[in-house]
């Protein structure tokens, strides 16, 4: 499996839209993965909703609750999300980067390069906490990056050395600090 996070600026020199990268866990260990998503207007009466690496229904569930209560409504739109480097991630934590990414795609607004985000996203548009979110915050600052966007419950009660931790309870809050 292909992580990323020094290597990250050989494949963009600049932030790109449309890119968000997150601490997983595969096995025991956190690996730094980049989520991407692609908006497009949709070509049919019918918009797509393709998920490469992550699954189907839950891109679904993402980009209703991503309406609902984020106010950035996809209907009218393609929405492709692909996990970079054939990862397949089953775990929740993709759900904020996920959404992340496809909101910097549909606005063509990148992320900060030097940022990383992780959390669930539940159905009333709240971010939960993901398990060794310490872990993750760590092996994140080991590799450079500077800002995290995590759950609120997520949020260390020190911080790594250099990165600045931000806790979100709510969608709006995490698309708020991400752009």
């Amino acid at each position: 499996h292909r992580a990323v996070g020094g290597e990250q600026e050989a494949r963009h020199p600049q932030p790109v839209a449309g890119s968000a990268v997150m601490v997983a866990r595969e096995g025991s260990r956190p690996m730094l993965i980049e989520v991407q998503a692609l908006t497009d207007d949709a070509q049919s009466m019918n918009p797509r909703r393709v998920a490469v690496g992550l699954e189907a229904n839950r891109l679904s569930l993402l980009l209703a609750v991503l309406h609902r209560r984020g106010g950035a409504p996809t209907g009218g739109r393609d929405v492709f999300v692909n996990v970079v480097g054939g990862v397949r991630i089953s775990e929740t934590a993709a759900d904020l980067p996920a959404i992340l990414a496809t909101v910097s795609s549909a606005r063509d607004q990148p992320l900060s390069g030097r940022l990383v985000c992780f959390g669930e996203v539940g159905l009333a548009g709240e971010i939960r906490p993901v398990p060794y979110g310490e872990e993750r915050l760590r092996e994140a600052a080991k590799h450079g990056f500077k800002r995290a966007i995590v759950a609120e419950a997520n949020v260390p009660r020190r911080a790594p050395e250099g990165m600045e931790v931000i806790g979100v309870e709510r969608v709006a809050d995490a698309l708020g600090r991400a752009f």
